[in-house]
């Protein structure tokens, strides 16, 4: 995790930086979501970033890429054409995926883009864990395209076809680099592959096996290198030998595939990067293989680092930021391709905040126009007042004209009673869609829908058989204005015959200050209990229209769960599509029902 600034030259400033160690033990894949979101709360402690926006990148293997050629055609139609490939390509359906794509140079008539895809619910689960961890989700980008970004950043000049080779702890990503052309592929080979390999060959846990490999592992090199290592050492590097040699092999087969089936041109030139570049004579160890130039990757070459940082104890690390460079260059626009893979909960957040302007311009805009209507009623009482003054101080002895002008003063007087109660109730109406864009912030999930809003009355927390709804049953059908009367009254005769008793009934109603929502949820493979999601991030906002918070004996506790779900049914019935539920959630401010 890194922080940068951008520089007066258009570069980037890296204020802090920090990382943390995950054993990649691939006997323990369910622990490893855990393990990130963990991971990641520790660095933003460490950092004190606090509430701030990031952008995060995911790794190539959890992403499917596909390099994609497209016929000369106008720029306002390749939009079209690349949805249609996408659903071509991408092996899911892709209503269920999160993709975006960017041209690249194709080098010739034809032009080429790069489609990049994640299942949605995988990419929820990956964003929960940022979320989880008090930081919010600027964007998302693909760690291929991010290497290819510092790349592109840290070494203009190079021009020769190059590749970069990240090893990281599960899969090695190459990234070829030729002028501004790039191809990418994930080989299934990384750093857990060499320590699986050491606890198979010396019967011992992958933990153990992982603080030798860092301790003591180190690449064998042909023309008796070992002989010069004391016994143990050297069994140790030709076991890491071993489990080294299927990389060249796999490199060169892609080597091949990237000259006959992408028009590219064979690499002069290897950089090394990632975490697994770490281990002594890997360098080396590449270069015979590959009979190729081998170098450490520096993503830091032209990028300024800030006084608080140790520049030499950075050094050594180098090689292992290039995915945050590329993510920084989003942050100043300069990063040739980006890629944004946005999750839903973002994504709502977006439309919210595009929505947000035009309802505030609106409601400004009324309230400004009901203002001026005031003003001007308010300045007419004044000029009414003056005339008044002037009328009894040059004509004392017409009294007759007294009352009258009393009665204009008090008419002008109502109308700005009328214009402040017009204005309330604007903040009414305003507080009612603050309500409903919250509720549907945090109703923000797939796997939840609302099939029923209710207004109640006389709820008193904890006791969920307590309110009265405010709706009629025959809502649909019911005359405007007449909606929100007593329930316990709407088929009285004498009621519905005299609309002066209903005036007066609606008059005296009691405020809502609460509301009852129905719906359905569904089992989803990464969410199992999204209602309860739903009530646990309604309870955190601290600041919202709702309050589950209840008194009791002088304390002030969190609402329980069964307190606010009045009816939820935790497992779905078989050939059910889904199960229901109730929940109450009070509202922090009453609402007049007038």
């Amino acid at each position: 995790m890194a922080v940068f600034d951008p520089a007066k030259s258009g570069g980037l400033i890296l204020k802090s930086y920090d990382s943390t160690s995950i054993l990649a033990d691939p006997a323990a894949e369910m622990a490893r979501l855990p393990q990130i979101k963990l991971a990641v709360s520790e660095l933003a402690q460490r950092m004190k970033l606090g509430k701030v926006k990031v952008r995060y990148s995911i790794s190539g293997q959890s992403v499917f890429m596909r390099f994609v050629k497209l016929p000369p055609i106008e720029e306002e139609n390749i939009d079209q054409l690349v949805a249609f490939e996408a659903q071509q390509h991408v092996p899911f359906p892709i209503d269920e995926v999160v993709w975006d794509w960017v041209e690249i140079p194709s080098g010739g008539i034809e032009k080429e883009v790069v489609l990049v895809a994640i299942k949605g619910d995988a990419l929820d689960e990956i964003n929960e864990t940022v979320f989880d961890s008090g930081l919010g989700t600027q964007e998302v980008d693909a760690a291929p395209m991010a290497l290819y970004n510092a790349f592109k950043f840290s070494y203009p000049e190079e021009e020769d076809p190059v590749l970069v080779v990240d090893i990281g702890a599960k899969a090695t990503t190459l990234v070829y680099v030729e002028g501004k052309r790039v191809f990418t592929r994930s080989l299934n080979v990384g750093g857990a592959a060499i320590t699986s390999a050491i606890a198979k060959e010396y019967g011992i846990t992958f933990a153990e096996a992982e603080g030798q490999k860092i301790t003591n592992g180190l690449v064998s090199l042909g023309g008796g290198h070992t002989e010069q290592l004391d016994e143990p050492t050297a069994a140790l590097a030709t076991v890491i030998r071993n489990a080294m040699n299927r990389l060249p092999s796999e490199i060169a087969r892609t080597n091949n595939y990237y000259r006959s089936q992408q028009d590219g041109s064979a690499p002069t030139k290897v950089y090394l990067a990632g975490g697994g570049a770490n281990l002594p004579y890997l360098r080396e160890f590449l270069e015979e293989k590959l009979r190729l130039p081998v170098e450490m990757f520096n993503p830091l070459a032209r990028v300024s680092i800030g006084r608080g940082l140790d520049v030499e104890a950075l050094a050594p690390r180098a090689h292992m930021l290039g995915e945050l460079v590329g993510l920084g260059l989003r942050g100043i626009d300069t990063a040739p391709l980006q890629i944004d893979l946005v999750p839903a909960q973002v994504q709502a957040e977006r439309d919210t905040a595009r929505r947000k302007p035009y309802l505030i311009a609106a409601t400004a805009l009324f309230l400004a126009g009901l203002g001026a209507w005031c003003g001007y009623k308010t300045h007419a009482a004044n000029t009414a007042d003056d005339e008044a003054a002037a009328i009894g101080e040059s004509v004392r002895g017409l009294e007759v004209f007294d009352r009258p002008l009393g009665e204009l003063d008090d008419a002008v007087k109502n109308l700005g009673e009328v214009g402040t109660a017009y204005a309330a109730e604007e903040n009414r109406r305003v507080e009612w869609v603050r309500l409903i864009n919250e509720l549907k912030d945090h109703f923000a999930s797939t796997s939840v829908w609302i099939t029923d809003f209710e207004p109640l009355v006389g709820y008193q927390k904890g006791d969920i058989e307590s309110g009265s709804t405010r709706v009629r049953v025959n809502f649909p059908a019911t005359t405007y204005g007449m909606s929100s009367l007593d329930t316990s009254r709407r088929d009285d005769p004498e009621e519905m015959e005299n609309p002066r008793r209903r005036s007066n009934q609606v008059q005296k109603a009691p405020a809502i200050n609460a509301i009852r929502i129905r719906g359905f949820w569904r089992d989803s493979e990464l969410d199992h209990n999204a209602v309860n999601k739903i009530v646990d991030r309604i309870r955190e906002s601290k600041d919202g229209v709702f309050n589950l918070q209840i008194e009791t004996a002088g304390k002030t506790e969190a609402m329980k769960d069964d307190e606010i779900l009045a009816t939820f049914t935790t497992a779905i019935p078989d050939m059910d599509l889904a199960a229901t539920f109730t929940m109450i959630l009070p509202l922090r401010k009453e609402l007049p029902l007038n």
